[in-house]
Formats: C-alpha cells, structure tokens, sequence
C-alpha cells in the first residue's frame, strides 16, 4: 500500500474522517494526492491529460454529494467534464445504510403506485391502523401479517418497477443525479471503492423481490421497510430503503 495512502488513513481515522469535505479536498489535491489520482484512474480519466481538478460539495437534498469538474486536455483539445459522485463513509465491517427515505405520497408522486398496492403500504407504514386484531404491533401490519393475495400484489408490482425504483433511490434525477458511488471503509485499515452508478444498480438488484421472515421488504440487495424510530413521531410512519455499502466491494470479485 501506498506509503502516502497509509499516512492518510491514519490522519483521518484520527479526525474521524468527518463528512464529504474530506473527500472534496482529497480530490482539489489532486496533483499531490495519490489517492485523488488513484480515484481518477478509476474514473478512466488518464493523469496526463488533466490540466485542473475542481471538487465541490452539492448542497440540497441531492443523490450526488460532490461535484468533481476535470478539465482534460487531447491533442490540443481542451473540454470540462463533470462527475457527480455518492460518497459512503463507513466505519464498520458490515452495516445497513439507509440510501432513502420519504413519505409514500412523494413515491407515488414518483412512481404513480396503483391505488390497492399505495393502501397495503399505508397498513404497512402505519398510515392506516390495522385492519384486523392481535397484530405484531397494534400501530402498524407486519406484510406478513396480511392476506398472500397483498403480499403478492405488492411484490409484483414492485418486481415489475424495480428498475425505477432503484435508479431513483440511488441514481436520482436531474443534473445532480450520481454517476459514481464511491465507499471508503474506514477500520483498521482504509478500503475504497469506486464504481460507475449503472453498475452499482445492477449489483444491487441481484436477487429476487419478497417478503423476509420479518415481514419486510427485499429487492434484490435492498431492503424496503417502515423508518420507525423518532420517538413515536409522525415521521416513523416514512417508508425506508437500506442497503450494505460493504457489499459493492464484492463487486470485483464476481
């Protein structure tokens, strides 16, 4: 391992490696930063060509964190390209990470959910009290806890929207929608990946759609289930997606 990389990752297990503005600053260092140069690469960018690195941190409710704007040079050609990136910073082996959360109005706002498959998961989210007695929890129903001809209403339908599903849960819309999800894993050592948005998709979505023995959601790598928490507040009743950032590290191995 880079002896530059070593020293890093030590400075910032020190800090605790805060927020994205590390990130930011690693990239604007470009020039003497191997581990900027190192993320580059990745990004198939050749070092020989860039004549500026700008990195900047995306404020608002965006999927992207950063910006990265690179200016290459080709055969006297000059061009700004810009990168928007997802940053995971994790501290653990392994962990969910909440990747979205939202009131089941704006989904449907997203995602125009048919109107009996929209009232399963007001039941499930707590929106509606149950509709039958002696459930798990008398607030909310378990999918478990509902008819098979629910559950396997909303699994198809989730089964057959996934793919939107999962681009606007990770990928977003718009000019801030990432192209990149890059995971540093910060423990002992420091561990980074980086990878393209699309293929980060696909990764996740490996898998079938269903119903766990908790009585929550699958989609492929993703788990889908009521936010809870908060006190008892309002809140609890959103709808949440997680996910394992330490799994997209397996991605090199398939």
């Amino acid at each position: 391992m880079d002896m530059d990389l070593v020293k890093w990752g030590s400075e910032t297990a020190k800090a605790g490696f805060q927020n994205e503005d590390d990130v930011v600053d690693i990239f604007n260092h470009w020039q003497t930063n191997h581990l900027a140069q190192e993320w580059l690469v990745a990004m198939n960018y050749d070092l020989n060509d860039i004549e500026y690195v700008r990195a900047e941190k995306i404020k608002g409710s965006y999927k992207a964190d950063i910006q990265v704007q690179v200016r290459i040079t080709i055969k006297l050609k000059s061009l700004v390209d810009c990168q928007n990136i997802q940053v995971k910073l994790v501290s653990n082996e392994k962990g969910f990470n909440q990747i979205d959360k939202r009131w089941l109005a704006r989904y449907n706002e997203l995602w125009n959910i048919p109107d009996d498959v929209y009232k399963i998961l007001q039941y499930y989210t707590g929106e509606l009290l149950p509709y039958k007695p002696y459930t798990k929890d008398s607030r909310r129903m378990f999918l478990n806890e509902m008819t098979s001809e629910e559950q396997k209403k909303l699994v198809d339908w989730v089964d057959k929207n996934k793919y939107l599903i999962v681009s606007d849960i990770l990928k977003g819309r718009g000019k801030f929608a990432a192209e990149w999800v890059l995971v540093i894993q910060k423990t002992y050592i420091l561990k980074w990946v980086l990878k393209p948005i699309n293929l980060v998709m696909n990764f996740y979505l490996q898998g079938d759609v269903g119903i766990t023995r908790q009585g929550n959601l699958h989609l492929g790598k993703i788990t889908i289930q009521r936010k809870g928490g908060d006190g008892g507040r309002e809140t609890a009743k959103m709808l949440q997606f997680k996910l394992d950032p330490i799994e997209l590290f397996k991605i090199d191995e398939q």
